[in-house]
C-alpha cells in the first residue's frame, strides 16, 4: 500500500513538474517573425505569384513584378509548355526566389496540359484525351494518392534537374490540399525535400477540419506561412485599394502569404481565360516602384520563401533583405 502511495505521489508530481515545463516552453518558445529575426510584432509578408510558366504571358508578367521586388516569390508550373522560357528566365536571374507549383489539374478549356511523367505512368490523374482532370474534386474521385506523389516528386525533380534553386512548393488550386489525405502526404513531401510549402493558416485548417497537419507540419519542422490571404478585388478599377487596404491589415506578429496571378496583356492570354484583366491589373500594381515605396511606409516587412527555407534547414535568419528586384 505504501509503494502504491509512494507511487502516485511520484506520478502526480512528475505530471505537475511537466505540464510547468511545458507551460514555461510555450512562453519562452520564440515566434516564426522572431526566429526569422523581426520584432515579436512584426507584420512580415511573402508575395507570391503562382502560374510561372504556364504561358508566354505570364512568364513576361511574372518576371516584370519579380524583378521590381514587391512581388518577392513565384512557382512554376513544371508540367506547362512555357516551363523551358520560365527556366531559362530562373537560371538567368538567380535572384529570383522560386518553387514548385505542384499541379494535378488542367483548367482552361482549350489549353491543356498533363503529367510530366505521361500518363502511362499514372494514368489515374489523366482524363481519356491525356490531360489533367479540370477540377480539384475530380482528382479525389478518381485519382490515386500514390500517383499524385508521384507525379508530384516528378515536378519538383524535373525543376532541380533544370538547375533552378527551389525555394518552396505550393499546391496549384489547392489540389493537394484540400482533401486531408493527400494534404498530410503533400507536407510530407515538402518534408522529403526539405522544403517550405504554402500552409492555408490556422483558421482555414480549422474550418476544413485538418487543424492536426499544422502539429505535423511543426514536427517535421516544415515552415510555411501562418496567415493566407485569398480572394481578388472586387473590380479592376478597385485593384490599387482592395490590396492597399489587404495589405495595411495584415496581421501583427505572423508570417502572412498574399498570392497573385501575373500576365502581360497579349492575345494569347485571352485565348486562355477570362481572368486576363484581372492578371493584367495585379501585375501592374505590384510593378509599380510606387506600391514598394507604400508598403515600406507601412512598416510591412517583406519576405521570400528563401527565408523560411534557410531558417528551416539551418535554424538561422538570412540577413535582412532590403530590395528584392534587380
Amino acid at each position: 500500500m505504501r509503494f502504491v502511495v509512494i507511487f502516485a505521489l511520484c506520478m502526480l508530481f512528475g505530471a505537475l513538474f511537466t505540464t510547468a515545463e511545458e507551460t514555461k516552453t510555450a512562453a519562452t518558445e520564440k515566434s516564426l517573425v522572431e526566429r526569422l529575426g523581426f520584432a515579436p510584432d512584426a507584420r512580415v509578408l511573402i508575395v507570391n505569384g503562382d502560374d510561372f510558366g504556364m504561358n508566354h504571358a505570364t512568364n513576361e508578367g511574372t518576371l516584370k513584378a519579380l524583378k521590381n521586388g514587391a512581388l518577392t516569390s513565384s512557382t512554376i508550373m513544371v508540367c506547362c509548355p512555357w516551363f523551358e522560357e520560365a527556366a531559362d528566365m530562373a537560371r538567368k536571374n538567380p535572384k529570383a526566389n522560386l518553387g514548385v507549383h505542384t499541379t494535378l489539374t488542367s483548367e482552361w478549356g482549350r489549353y491543356k496540359w498533363g503529367p510530366v511523367l505521361g500518363c502511362s505512368a499514372v494514368p489515374s490523374l489523366c482524363t481519356d484525351k491525356g490531360y489533367f482532370h479540370g477540377e480539384v474534386f475530380d482528382i479525389y474521385a478518381t485519382s490515386s494518392l500514390d500517383e499524385a506523389e508521384k507525379e508530384v516528386r516528378a515536378q519538383i525533380d524535373k525543376m532541380l534537374a533544370a538547375g533552378i534553386d527551389v525555394t518552396h512548393i505550393d499546391s496549384h488550386m489547392g489540389a493537394m490540399q484540400y482533401d486531408a489525405v493527400y494534404h498530410e502526404r503533400y507536407i510530407r513531401i515538402a518534408d522529403s525535400y526539405d522544403l517550405p510549402c504554402r500552409l492555408p493558416g490556422r483558421d482555414m485548417l480549422l474550418a476544413l477540419g485538418q487543424e492536426h497537419l499544422l502539429d505535423l507540419a511543426k514536427e517535421l519542422n516544415v515552415l510555411g506561412p501562418e496567415v493566407l490571404y485569398m480572394g481578388d478585388p472586387d473590380s479592376i478599377e478597385g485593384t490599387e485599394a482592395w490590396f492597399k487596404d489587404r495589405i495595411s491589415n495584415i496581421e501583427k506578429g505572423k508570417v502572412s502569404e498574399m498570392y497573385i496571378h501575373c500576365a502581360v496583356d497579349a492575345p494569347e492570354m485571352h485565348a486562355t481565360t477570362g481572368s486576363t484583366q484581372r492578371r493584367v491589373a495585379d501585375t501592374e500594381f505590384f510593378s509599380d516602384p510606387a506600391t514598394m515605396t507604400w508598403i515600406r511606409e507601412q512598416g510591412i516587412e517583406l519576405i521570400s520563401y528563401r527565408e523560411l527555407r534557410e531558417l528551416q534547414r539551418t535554424g538561422k535568419a538570412l540577413p535582412r533583405v532590403s530590395h528584392y528586384g534587380w
